[in-house]
């Protein structure tokens, strides 16, 4: 028996080194499938999640899927391996090429303020010249004159005969070869009767009595008023003829109450006309109206033109343009500047090479050109052209939505309640979706969104489509319902 048992064993050996092989594959195989079941996310594929947050939203995070409480959106999640979104989005070289992307420097440059302001040639009331009756009489010749007719300095407009006058100047001939104080009484007896000077010099010379005397233009204009005929009875202080002078003349040009600050008198105008082409006049600002008109709130400024030649006639139209001292600034293109009513933003080229939107604050405009006033920096890139296609994919990604979250006002305080009404579109247990109208306290127009259930119990007998009164609050992002009543049920 001794002799036959090793024989037996060296018969099993084979047996025997086979099960411990398959029993070191099955524990490897063993540990191989434990190591995968321990790491799921390197070999399945699996993402971990950070948090849910609303696309319009994104300063607001959630630790669960569902629908945003603000639009009414699904939530999207934010992954560990994507980080924080960057406030800018990429584009391809390629597709900027096509998209027509033009791209310009922030330069620093003199921007002068100016604008063009129209405006109408009239008469200079400084230069206006009204020309009366002295005394009373009767017009013996009228010179033919009419409204419109320029005159000359000195230039008859009437002949007016004085009965009066007759007497008088015989009473002081009379007494003049006596002397004394009689005859300088009976000469400024003459004078009081509105006798001009030159007249009574001529009676003087010729020694006999001239009851008629002549008015004259006294200065160089048109005749804008003439109340004379051949004729007539003319009372004392009885107006003629009104003469309007023709240099200079006004240009009265209204300007918009947002550059009323440009309109100084005495500051250097050049103004041009459409009667002129080519030609440029220049004048300064001779007044300021005190007040705005109340119909276009623009302030009236009144502009002296030199017209020696009589070109410039009132009621031509012209333009006058007002201009400031440059100041220095950093300007871009006008075009590049994208206005949404409530800001100004600008897409800027960062340095990787994305584009972000940055709000600006806009200074002069001059020309195609516009100052910024804050926002930029000196050697800056901006997008000067297709900027709204851009504009258009930030705002897909969210960039002007953390631009707007950046600026926005402060969020209502933890503890605000708030009141609206709505109408019940379905209800999850705790969670609860209303179709609700305006809430004013938070400026939200009307919209569907989801609501937490502060209280389990009060979505009792409420079903799908009752009309409810609701108050609520905000917490952790979410907005929980303190208190809810029906105030209609569907039948």
């Amino acid at each position: 028996m001794s002799d036959t048992q090793p024989i037996r064993l060296r018969g099993l050996a084979p047996f025997i080194i086979g099960g411990a092989l398959v029993l070191a594959l099955v524990g490897a195989g063993g540990y191989w499938l434990g190591a995968r079941r321990d790491a799921p996310s390197a070999i399945s594929g699996e993402r971990q999640v950070l948090y849910w947050y609303d696309p319009m939203r994104p300063d607001v995070h959630f630790t669960e899927p569902g629908r945003s409480p603000f639009m009414a959106m699904d939530l999207v999640p934010r992954y560990a391996d994507e980080g924080e979104a960057a406030a800018g989005v990429r584009i391809d070289p390629g597709v900027a090429q096509n998209l027509g992307v033009r791209l310009a420097a922030v330069e620093r440059s003199n921007v002068a303020r100016s604008v063009v302001a129209a405006g109408i040639i009239s008469f200079s009331e400084r230069s206006l010249a009204v020309v009366q009756a002295r005394a009373g009489g009767f017009v013996e010749r009228a010179y033919g004159r009419a409204v419109g007719d320029v005159v000359q300095a000195g230039a008859p407009i009437v002949d007016i005969r004085v009965p009066e006058w007759m007497a008088a100047q015989a009473e002081y001939l009379a007494l003049r070869n006596a002397g004394g104080d009689l005859a300088s009484a009976a000469r400024r007896r003459l004078a009081m009767l509105g006798m001009p000077a030159s007249l009574l010099e001529r009676v003087e010379r010729d020694g006999a009595p001239r009851p008629v005397f002549t008015v004259t233009a006294p200065v160089t204009g048109a005749i804008t008023a003439l109340d004379i005929r051949q004729g007539m009875n003319v009372m004392p202080g009885a107006s003629l003829a009104t003469i309007n002078g023709l240099s200079p003349v006004w240009l009265i040009a209204s300007l918009p109450q947002s550059d009323a600050g440009l309109a100084r008198p005495g500051a250097r105008v050049s103004a041009t006309l459409p009667a002129y082409p080519g030609e440029t006049f220049s004048g300064r600002i001779e007044s300021v109206l005190p007040s705005a008109n109340p119909a276009t709130r623009s302030i009236e400024v009144r502009i002296a033109l030199a017209n020696p030649q009589g070109r410039l006639r009132p009621g031509m139209t012209a333009e006058a343009r007002l201009e400031e001292r440059g100041e220095s600034a950093l300007v871009i293109p006008a075009e590049a500047v994208i206005r949404t009513g409530a800001r100004s933003i600008v897409i800027v080229v960062q340095e990787d090479g994305s584009y972000a939107p940055v709000e600006v604050a806009l200074g002069r405009s001059q020309g195609d050109s516009i100052a910024i006033a804050s926002g930029l920096s000196e050697g800056q890139r901006v997008v000067a052209s297709g900027q709204f296609l851009i504009d258009s994919e930030a705002n897909l990604s969210g960039a002007v939505a953390r631009l707007n979250a950046s600026r926005a006002a402060p969020e209502p305080a933890a503890n605000a309640v708030h009141e609206a009404l709505g109408r019940i579109t379905a209800i999850a247990g705790a969670q609860v979706t209303i179709a609700h109208g305006p809430v004013a306290s938070l400026n939200w127009p009307a919209m569907t969104m989801q609501f937490r259930l502060g209280r389990a119990e009060m979505a009792r007998g409420l079903a799908v489509g009752d009309s409810v009164a609701f108050r609520f609050h905000e917490s952790d992002g979410a907005h929980v319902i303190d208190d809810m009543r029906e105030t209609g049920r569907t039948p």
